[in-house]
């Protein structure tokens, strides 16, 4: 069964249809939407602030979810998929978003609607992500603009998410 912790006196909060792997951690001041997953080895932190994640996203395996103490919090909007090793960090993220897998987002960055974030891509403190756009290297730089078949895989990755963890339900 998944970790929920109680922490400052905040305890996670979650709408319907949600799923959490086993050993998904969710500490304190979490607050998700409907239809979100949390997978394996995954920790949504929001003990030095809060989090505020929308419906119909998911948190792959390994992911990390944190805020800066007193600084930054982090939100995360609807349709995001935050891929397997993945750091978010004190930053927003609007929706219909990919983060690819062991990518690092800082604290006070803002990754704008529709855009995707590559494998292994940082994004620096304070970085502002242009809509529609994908972001890579180290630091990460734009690359090009999303085409319609990768907000396409945006919006399936996102979609398929609440359908794998039927699978665990039974």
């Amino acid at each position: 069964m998944a970790l929920f912790k109680t922490v400052r006196g905040y305890s996670p909060k979650y709408g319907t249809n949600c799923y959490f792997a086993d050993n998904a951690t969710v500490i304190g001041e979490v607050e998700m939407g409907d239809n979100c997953t949390v997978w394996f080895n995954a920790v949504v932190r929001g003990d030095v602030h809060s989090i505020k994640i929308g419906s119909n996203t998911n948190i792959q395996d390994g992911a990390i979810i944190h805020c800066t103490y007193q600084k930054a919090k982090t939100i995360i909007g609807n349709n995001v998929s935050i891929a397997h090793g993945a750091i978010v960090h004190g930053c927003t993220i609007e929706d219909n978003v990919l983060v690819g897998m062991g990518a690092i987002i800082m604290d006070d960055a803002m990754v704008k609607s529709g855009s995707v974030i590559a494998a292994g891509a940082i994004i620096l403190p304070g970085t502002i992500v242009e809509e529609g756009a994908i972001y890579a290297g180290v630091p990460a730089v734009k690359v090009k603009n999303t085409s319609n078949e990768m907000l396409e895989v945006i919006a399936r990755t996102a979609r398929n998410y609440p359908m794998y963890a039927e699978w665990y339900k039974e």
